[in-house]
């Protein structure tokens, strides 16, 4: 200890000390430049390949959505055995029949989806769902919701256990999409409380979903879960579900708790005053 302080006193260190610092200061510029220079590189190769890929891309799927050719045709070709191979070009992919999809209806919708599985792009959306990252497991699932894979419905109910609140509403909307309302009726036994943004979200893609089957909406009444209850209130009043009075009636008849009464009677309101409107 006495030798460091001797040597701390004697200032010789000062000398040596702001030369490895400087060396170390020039060495560690030089690598940040370098991984900075590969870095604009790399964005400006991906950028020059996705440009190529989505020509190429777009020109498979108008061939295979206007019958000029199919995809074990496709498939043969050896260049796209290759491109087929490379993570950007399925990436390019994957963007390409979303987009298309969102937009098409029908007979050509099922060619998209066909081309999806076929090309193992859903492989792809469930391997998404395997990653740590929320962002990527989100979309993951709006992949898989898009392209109605109605076999990701169970794993969509576990994502939507998630303490994440983005993750959640996710998962949430892509239930509701693949099995109309029934894609919220597990929400029965939800432990956690579901905020009003969250319970705003869910609504919201019931409204966007035209869905025109809201049997078992009413069971949302039945949890133990007040937040629930209140989400099944909150559905019921948006859809004008007059023909499930009753069991509003029944939460105002049964429920300990003075907001879910109040909010109950609210929404038994706005129904008869919608019967009346209607008469």
């Amino acid at each position: 200890m006495n030798d460091i302080w001797q040597l701390y006193k004697s200032k010789n260190w000062i000398e040596p000390f702001l030369v490895y610092s400087i060396v170390f200061f020039i060495i560690t510029s030089i690598v940040f430049f370098i991984i900075i220079v590969f870095n604009r590189l790399k964005k400006t190769r991906n950028l020059k390949l996705e440009n190529k890929y989505s020509a190429i891309i777009e020109k498979i799927l108008m061939e295979i959505l206007f019958d000029t050719t199919t995809f074990s045709q496709i498939k043969e070709d050896v260049y796209f055995q290759f491109f087929l191979k490379e993570k950007i070009f399925r990436e390019e992919m994957m963007k390409s029949v979303i987009n298309l999809h969102q937009n098409y209806e029908g007979i050509y919708a099922k060619k998209l989806q066909q081309f999806y599985y076929d090309s193992n792009l859903m492989i792809d959306s469930f391997n998404k769902l395997k990653s740590n990252h929320w962002e990527i497991k989100c979309k993951g699932i709006k992949e898989l919701a898009e392209m109605n894979v109605s076999k990701a419905f169970d794993i969509m109910v576990k994502i939507s256990k998630s303490n994440n609140r983005i993750l959640k509403i996710t998962a949430l909307n892509a239930c509701i999409k693949l099995n109309g309302t029934n894609g919220i009726i597990h929400l029965i036994q939800h432990k956690y409380r579901f905020d009003a943004w969250t319970q705003l979200n869910i609504i919201d893609a019931i409204k966007q979903g035209d869905i025109s089957d809201t049997s078992g909406i009413e069971l949302l009444l039945t949890s133990q879960n007040k937040s629930v209850i209140s989400l099944g209130l909150k559905i019921i009043q948006t859809m004008q579900l007059s023909q499930n009075i009753p069991f509003v009636q029944e939460v105002i008849d049964t429920t300990t708790s003075d907001s879910i009464r109040k909010e109950a009677q609210n929404v038994l309101k706005v129904l008869y005053a919608i019967i009346k409107s209607g008469a």
